[in-house]
Formats: C-alpha cells, sequence, structure tokens
C-alpha cells in the first residue's frame, strides 16, 4: 500500500530524510516513533503530497508521488497539526465541501454520519472558527474519513482532544483497519501507540532504525524496545 526506497529530503544544506526504506502492507497499523526533529512529520508530509522528496521513489495506494498527487489524495485522509478546515464555514458546510470534492454521491447522509460520529451534530450549523481546539480537531478527523480513504495518515492527531475524543478516534482507527485499510500515525504516548498499532517504526536522524510486530515485541514492551533502539 506504500512504499518508500532511498527517499531524501533536504532543506537547502540541511538533510532531514538519509536514505530512507519504507514499506507498509494493506490493513498494517503503523506507529511511527521517534524524538523530535528525527523527520517524523516531513516524512508525513511527503506520504501526503504536501511535499516533494529529493530523491528516492514514493508510492502509496499504487501510485507514485509526485507524479501522481492528485490520485493519491483522492484515497488518504490525513490528520495533521493543522485542521485543514475554513473557518468562516459551518462545520456542516466544510464536510459538504469536501464531499464534494471527494465525488461522494450519498453525501447528505454520509455528512450526517461523520458529525454524529465525530460527536458534532448539535453544532453542524456552527461556525467552525468559533469552534474550540478540540473540536475544530474532531472535525477534522471526520473530514479525514468522510469519504473512507483506503489510507490515513496521522500526525500527532491526539493532540488537543478530551478523553471522549481521544476514544472516538481510537474506535474510528480500528473500525478503519477493520476493514482492511492501512494507518500510520506519528506519536510521541508510546502507550497509547502500542494499544493501537500492529507494527512499530523507530525513526531517529532521518532513518529507520528499528521495527518490530506487535507480535514479535515478547516479553519486551514498547518503551523498552524504544529506548534501546535509540541507543543504537
Amino acid at each position: 500500500m506504500i512504499t518508500v526506497h532511498g527517499l531524501v529530503k533536504r532543506f537547502g544544506m540541511k538533510t532531514i530524510l538519509r536514505s530512507l526504506d519504507f514499506e507498509v502492507r494493506p490493513g498494517e497499523f503503523v506507529a511511527l516513533l521517534g524524538p523530535n526533529g528525527a523527520g517524523k512529520t516531513t516524512f508525513l508530509r511527503i506520504l501526503a503530497s504536501l511535499s516533494r522528496p529529493s530523491q528516492g521513489e514514493v508510492s502509496v495506494a499504487g501510485f507514485p508521488l509526485p507524479e501522481q498527487a492528485a490520485a493519491v489524495r483522492a484515497r488518504l485522509g490525513v490528520v495533521s497539526h493543522l485542521s485543514l478546515l475554513y473557518g468562516d464555514l459551518t462545520a456542516e458546510e466544510n464536510l459538504r465541501f469536501f464531499g464534494r470534492m471527494y465525488g461522494i454521491s450519498n453525501r447528505d447522509t454520509r455528512v450526517s454520519e461523520v458529525l454524529e460520529m465525530v460527536d458534532l451534530a448539535s453544532r453542524r450549523g456552527d461556525l467552525v472558527r468559533t469552534f474550540s481546539r478540540g473540536m475544530q480537531q474532531r472535525l477534522a478527523i471526520g473530514r479525514a474519513v468522510l469519504h473512507n480513504p483506503d489510507v490515513m495518515l496521522l500526525d500527532e492527531a491526539y493532540t488537543g482532544l478530551d478523553q471522549d475524543a481521544s476514544a472516538m478516534l481510537d474506535s474510528v482507527l480500528r473500525s478503519v483497519v477493520a476493514r482492511g485499510r492501512t494507518v500510520v500515525m506519528t506519536s510521541h504516548d508510546l502507550m497509547h501507540a502500542e494499544e493501537l498499532a500492529t507494527r512499530f517504526d523507530i525513526l531517529s536522524h532521518g532513518v529507520i532504525t528499528a521495527s518490530v510486530g506487535r507480535k514479535q515485541l515478547g516479553k519486551s514492551n514498547l518503551p523498552s524496545f524504544y529506548r534501546k533502539a535509540l541507543a543504537g
């Protein structure tokens, strides 16, 4: 579903990603872990077709990037630090707009379903700029799953969510994986990642330094594996 070979990303003289290789099969839930500055957000932006690689090969859902970015975006759901919402539109208008972009045929029904799912049905007519950070993140999650994407990319998606919203996102992600979809999520919350993901990749200094499946963790827990991976 996602294939990356020899990925390099530079900003001027600074190299962020260094000949990175990465592969995710359909139905996998990969937690991408690493310290600040490791390149996690940069990597997800490339997978989301929001940034171009300096060199290397990247394909998502069988489409190469950046050559077929439009085809990739149609199959992606992205939740990041930016909500990618329009503040002067209502919650419902935002979802209707994205529904038209994705060509959803049963748009009215699907928008109502998603508003109920993210617990914003009672605020459907309110302008998004009046929403709290947590409410905007709820709606951003709704935007990301609106078109039932093949691949979900989440960059610290739990930031700003209260306990109920976090539980809602947990449920959404488990449902996505149960339908055979693919998820890649960055997180600093190792305990939370350990509960959700089926695989854990450690990104440090621009490369994947270690990778382990949930079943292969054995008696070691994820924080222990993470510390050992960073220690080299």
